[in-house]
């Protein structure tokens, strides 16, 4: 709302930029929710990583828009991939470390946000009141999401190889198991023989 005051004045209706930001947040629950029903196991992460570039790329154009319309567009695409993050925040969790650490994993992450949610603004008004410009705060913004989601495009090559992992564990597991077995039951073959010979002689 401050830059849309410094940039644009007090004539501009700066309360629809929340507007539009809400209702497409909404849409985009709807949507991608929708979206990601069709998507399996852990590439819905993918999903997130859009979600992320564009949130990223939104922020670092809010500063170029010299028309109150432009930023009209660049919040209604920031609200809709906004409401991706979030829809799509708890099936992946589910997905990741399963039904028993999903809590506790969401917890986490929600912990994690609120700390750039908290130090974010602060950091924002310094630099507004030595660069006399909010322009290099909207820049910085948008750098953690890009390589926020640059880091999550790794996150489902790591979990398929975790999924090899238990499987390779699986196996070898079942292989001693039969093995332990196979062992026992030459055991117990080689011991009931003497015995059925004994009995004969009798």
């Amino acid at each position: 709302m401050k830059h849309v005051e410094d940039r644009f004045g007090d004539g501009v209706p700066e309360e629809v930029l929340l507007l539009c930001l809400g209702i497409t947040s909404g849409v985009g629950r709807l949507i991608f929710g929708r979206v990601a029903d069709y998507i399996p196991g852990a590439k819905k992460v993918y999903l997130q990583v859009v979600s992320f570039f564009f949130i990223g790329l939104m922020s670092m154009m809010i500063p170029l828009c010299n028309v109150f319309g432009g930023l009209i567009a660049v919040c209604l695409f920031m609200g809709l991939f906004d409401g991706c993050f979030i829809c799509i925040m708890a099936p992946i969790a589910f997905e990741l470390v399963g039904a028993q650490d999903v809590s506790q994993a969401i917890g986490f992450l929600l912990g994690f946000m609120s700390i750039p949610m908290t130090v974010g603004p602060p950091i924002a008004g310094l630099l507004r009141d030595h660069l006399g410009t909010y322009d290099i705060a909207f820049y910085l913004a948008g750098v953690p999401p890009l390589i926020g989601g640059a880091v999550l495009c790794l996150i489902p090559w790591v979990h398929e190889r975790q999924k090899l992992k238990e499987r390779a564990k699986r196996a070898d597991g079942e292989t001693t198991e039969k093995m332990l077995e196979n062992e026992t039951t030459l055991v117990s073959d080689t011991t009931e023989k003497p015995v059925k010979e004994m009995e004969s002689v009798f």
